[in-house]
């Protein structure tokens, strides 16, 4: 089975890099970009995502907010929180918004992608 994934963040640069991990990996495919929280909760019913990656750290509307609205339109969205920062209580973040794991930005790469999805995904 294929999994979409969908990247949510602020710069073009990371998203053309995230855009090279979901093709170098097996078995995912880029279903979505989007460039702020708002046009993610736009598209998100369009290219109906498997997995998203979501910037914590968005101008307008951020990660964290654009998270708990996604899992309003669907509870069980599998979205993983993305960050340059090594946040140090990220765990009790990603649990307040419903996300279900934290990537460091730097730290995304294939083995990283289908982990996260290994563990959490719904299909």
């Amino acid at each position: 089975m294929i999994t979409g994934v969908m990247t949510v963040d602020d710069q073009e640069l990371f998203r053309a890099a995230a855009r090279d991990v979901i093709t170098a990996t097996p078995g995912f495919v880029l279903a979505g970009e989007a460039s702020s929280g708002s046009e993610a909760i736009e598209r998100f019913g369009e290219v109906h995502p498997d997995l998203v990656l979501m910037d914590v750290r968005m101008p307008g509307l951020d990660g964290i907010e654009t998270t708990r609205r996604l899992r309003e339109l669907r509870p069980d969205a599998v979205i993983v929180l993305i960050s340059l920062d090594d946040v140090s209580d990220m765990a009790a973040v990603t649990e307040g918004c419903g996300a279900v794991a934290f990537i460091r930005k730097q730290d995304l790469a294939p083995r990283v992608l289908a982990g996260v999805w290994a563990d959490h995904g719904t299909r």
